[in-house]
This record gives C-alpha cells, sequence and structure tokens, in this order.
C-alpha cells in the first residue's frame, strides 16, 4: 500500500471510532499481470470508490470493519490483490469465507488477456512478468495463470482485454459500474467466429453451425447478419426459430437463477464459423428477448468486421 492509503485509513480509523454504520460494499480486482488491473483501479476511483492497490488479502476483512466505522465516508471500497502480493495470496480464500459471514457485498473482477498479448505489453515497458524469475515472460505467465486459477473460475466478472485499448476497458468499466443503485442483472450478448477462437471471458457459448451458411448463397455473401435479408434467411431455416424460442426460455431461468445468486453480468457468446451472418443474427434476437424480459443488454460483434 502507499503512504497515502496508509494516511488514509489512519483517518477512517479515528474518525470513525465506535460508531457502527453501514457496512461498505467491496470489489475485488484481480487477474493478469498487464491485463489492466491498475487500470481498472483507476476507473473505479473516478467513479467515487474508495480504491487500495496491492492489498494483502488478509488485511481485506479489516479494510471493510474500517470501512463501516467511518461515518457514511466510504460506502464503496475497491481493493487490487495480486501476485505482488503473493506470500499473502494463500490467505484470499479465507478473508473471502470471512466477509461472507459477515453479509459483506462483494465481488470479484478479474482482468485477462492473451499470452501474446501479455508478452507485447511486457516487452513494450521492458520490465519483466513478477513471476518469471530466470525464465522467460511467458513462463511467468504461465506460471500465475496456474495460480489464479481458481480465483478467476469464481469471479463475478471476467473482462478479457487482449483487443481493448485504455480507453476502452475504462468505458466497459464505467458501463458496468456507473449507475450502480440499478442491482439488475446486466448481459453482454457477443457473436463471434469459431475459427478466430472463443472469447475467454464467456460464460455462456451459443453454436450456431447447426444453420445453413449464407456464407455459400452469393448474394448475401457481401452482408451480415444486421442486414435483414441475411437475417429472413437465416430464421426461415429450419429449427431457427425453435432454437431461438427454446434458448431464450433457458436464458430466463438462467437470469433468474443469476439475480438469485447475487451475479450481476453474464457474457453470452454466440458462435458460427466466421462470425459474420448467423451468429449476428442471431445474438441480435437474443439480445432483443433479454432485454424484452428486464435484462439490461449490450450487444458486441466481435469478428464481423473480419475478412
Amino acid at each position: 500500500m502507499s503512504e497515502q492509503d496508509e494516511q488514509d485509513i489512519t483517518h477512517m480509523t479515528s474518525s470513525g471510532a465506535g460508531e457502527a454504520q453501514a457496512i461498505p460494499e467491496l470489489v475485488i480486482i484481480s487477474g493478469m499481470s498487464g491485463a489492466g488491473r491498475s487500470t481498472a483501479a483507476k476507473c473505479l476511483e473516478d467513479l467515487g470508490w474508495f480504491v487500495v492497490d496491492n492489498m494483502p488479502p488478509a488485511l481485506i476483512p479489516t479494510m471493510v470493519d474500517l470501512g463501516a466505522r467511518s461515518q457514511g465516508n466510504v460506502a464503496r471500497i475497491a481493493v487490487v490483490v495480486d501476485v505482488r502480493g503473493r506470500q499473502f495470496f494463500d490467505n484470499l480464500r479465507e478473508s473471502l469465507a470471512d466477509l461472507e459471514a459477515k453479509h459483506v457485498k462483494r465481488r470479484v473482477i478479474f482482468l485477462e488477456a492473451s499470452d501474446d498479448a501479455l508478452v507485447r505489453r511486457f516487452e513494450s515497458v521492458r520490465r519483466p512478468h513478477p513471476l518469471q524469475g530466470q525464465g522467460r515472460i511467458v513462463d511467468g505467465i504461465v506460471a500465475e495463470r496456474d495460480l489464479l486459477r481458481e480465483l478467476r473460475g469464481d469471479a463475478d466478472l471476467v473482462v478479457d482485454t487482449s483487443s481493448l485499448n485504455v480507453h476502452e476497458l475504462r468505458a466497459k468499466l464505467d458501463a458496468q459500474f456507473a449507475g450502480e443503485e440499478e442491482q439488475e442483472l446486466r448481459a453482454t450478448v457477443m457473436s463471434f467466429g469459431f475459427k478466430y477462437g472463443l472469447p475467454v471471458d464467456a460464460d455462456l457459448v451459443v453454436d450456431c453451425r447447426f444453420l445453413p451458411n449464407p456464407h455459400w448463397v452469393p448474394e448475401l455473401r457481401p452482408f451480415t447478419g444486421l442486414n435483414d435479408e441475411v437475417a429472413t434467411y437465416v430464421f426461415n431455416q429450419p429449427g431457427a426459430k425453435e432454437f431461438l424460442d427454446r434458448y431464450a426460455e433457458l436464458l430466463h431461468i438462467i437470469a433468474a437463477g443469476y439475480r438469485r445468486e447475487g451475479k450481476r453480468y453474464v457474457t453470452i457468446a454466440v458462435g458460427c464459423t466466421g462470425g459474420k451472418h448467423r451468429s449476428v443474427a442471431m445474438s441480435e434476437r437474443l439480445a432483443a428477448r433479454l432485454a424484452a424480459d428486464g435484462v439490461e443488454t449490450v450487444t458486441v460483434h466481435r469478428d464481423m468486421g473480419r475478412e
């Protein structure tokens, strides 16, 4: 922690002693080194969160207790936990269990990126990976993925920053955390092409390759699933409308369960071969069904512009 963070905590302790206040909301920011944790922390700070970088996990419950005695001055706390504090990292699960027992509302954001993207970022700043030791950057990345695997699986929100710049990452987090008074489920419906790889931040994956490919229809090939001609072709195929109806019903059940479990973000990846026709048309219809079901929905077409 920085000297300023320590001063702020000291102020919180002295000013709030003896007064019980509402337990602050907590966000834990973690993920791969080089994936944008600092940017995420600065984004939340700009949104009014009290942010502490490189917080030892064992101190998180203490931080929450101090926030509860701050006379309401610290209602939302974000802490960055990463492998720089790896000697304390084993304490994270114990700290999370402690917070759950105290009914602390907490969420985990996990920042992810591909190996290639992380290697490029470390090489561009000419800094070693914190876990590479005497090995290569990629050795440190592999070790870190293994260390964080369980935390990634428990994360409430996984953000893949491989193709995002700083401004795009901030915009994505702004969209998720602005207007926190609304405790509703938020969904991202993302079309993609299987030939370009699965989105690493997908919670659910839908495969539309069982439908005939408009790519092989010459008059439709230049268009995308956003065009009426392509969408009409896709949904006139046997099974297309039935699949949309059944999957929308399934999403209704899943969304209700996510709300009960306190999960507020879900990414639904809809794939076809190239991510241009079938997946785009299906994504648009699924997003419309989710919106009609009261889910705040954003549609992203990851590979639509690729050749």
